[in-house]
């Protein structure tokens, strides 16, 4: 395969090199789609077997935290979309910039999320061995809201009287939030590495009126992302958010 400045062989014009770049991306989003779609499947059917244990499993998540994270991502799609009017539009220096702020904000939002696992194990919600959903509840830590912790041991106790298997059932509501937010969050480490590939190159002055394909995929890449985090946010964060 030989290469004429940023034009690749089997392509004639920049433009058609492009839209099957374009194109080739929308495919891989749409197999993405049923990929994460077959989870989400899985979660609405369990959610709607085991009512109980999984508003009262969601309730156990920092919504400060998740708020925070919704935030940081949804800015992070602006940034990224400004990239791609910087490229578009000739503007080498504010391609870079918007990148490394899209590149910041990712890494934030992954740093939090490490925050929350870490606040799950600390409070023995990890499916398998160990996990007790009262355990928060008979254990505060020094820093725990008393208040908060006497209203979870409340809601906890109302959940078992009503599911005897509230245990065992959270666990399942677990179990699919670590595999989401786990693979969700797999996918934002890829886009990090391709947002520092894009840095490289943008920092080289390759990115043109006439090429910026690159960072058109990449966005698209990226705003698939955060829209899946749009939909995982609500499901397992709000679905039973009544304090």
């Amino acid at each position: 395969m030989h290469r004429t400045g940023e034009l690749y062989g089997q392509f004639q014009t920049l433009e058609q090199q492009k839209e099957s770049a374009t194109l080739g991306m929308w495919i891989f989003l749409v197999t993405e789609v049923l990929f994460f779609g077959g989870m989400f499947l899985t979660y609405t059917i369990n959610r709607h077997y085991f009512f109980t244990a999984f508003g009262i499993g969601s309730n156990t998540l920092d919504i400060k935290l998740g708020t925070f994270n919704t935030a940081v991502l949804i800015m992070s799609s602006l940034t990224m979309a400004m990239a791609v009017w910087s490229a578009q539009t000739g503007k080498k220096a504010l391609v870079t910039g918007f990148l490394i702020a899209t590149l910041a904000l990712g890494s934030v939002f992954l740093g939090i999320k490490v925050v929350e696992y870490k606040q799950k194990f600390d409070h023995h919600l990890i499916p398998g061995y160990g996990f007790d959903m009262k355990y928060r509840s008979q254990n505060p830590a020094p820093g725990d809201d008393l208040k908060e912790i006497a209203l979870e041991k409340k809601e906890v106790e109302e959940a078992f009287a009503i599911d005897p298997d509230t245990n065992a059932h959270a666990q399942l509501y677990f179990s699919l939030y670590f595999a989401m937010t786990g693979l969700h969050a797999l996918h934002m480490i890829v886009g990090a590495g391709l947002i520092i590939w894009l840095i490289k190159v943008s920092l080289r002055g390759r990115f043109t009126p006439q090429y910026n394909t690159p960072v058109e995929i990449v966005g698209l890449y990226w705003h698939f992302v955060d829209i899946v985090w749009i939909y995982l946010f609500p499901l397992l964060y709000l679905i039973d958010r009544h304090r």
